[in-house]
């Protein structure tokens, strides 16, 4: 009944941003098995481009990618006043695009490979930043 789509529309999808195709079906894969929706995408535009982005309660970021980079398609969510938390991944390190990344909101930056622990901790705490302290469950 309407508890039903109350609760289907209120899971938060976790999008997943990267030209590794092992990466993006990797990380929906393990999203999903702990319960979360999630959708990948092979660059930044299609992403920028599909229904998800609105719906995304948490974005997953390659951050060196053909076409759009993942520091650039964080630079316009912003411009777009667009709050979703961002964990950022990458096989790069330098700590100039971690420090930037950090700077401009982002959750984490992780470095490939990665434990599924650390990116499942990550999300957990991209979700609670995007609820806020302002909710409580269980009140009215």
């Amino acid at each position: 009944m309407s508890d039903q789509n109350l609760s289907t529309s209120e899971v938060p999808v976790i999008s997943v941003v990267d030209d590794d195709p092992s990466v993006v079906e990797g990380l929906v894969s393990l999203m999903e098995s702990v319960g979360y929706e999630a959708a990948g995408f092979s660059s930044a535009e299609a992403f920028l481009n599909s229904a998800s982005s609105g719906k995304t309660g948490c974005l997953i970021l390659d951050v060196r990618m053909p076409g759009m980079g993942g520091l650039e398609l964080q630079r316009r969510l912003a411009a777009q006043v667009d709050q979703t938390p961002i964990i950022f991944i990458t096989a790069h390190s330098g700590q100039e695009m971690s420090a930037e990344a950090l700077r401009r909101g982002a959750v984490a930056f992780l470095r490939k490979p990665f434990s599924q622990e650390s990116i499942l901790e990550a999300v957990q705490s991209a979700l609670a930043r995007r609820a806020g302290p302002s909710v409580h469950e269980g009140q009215p």
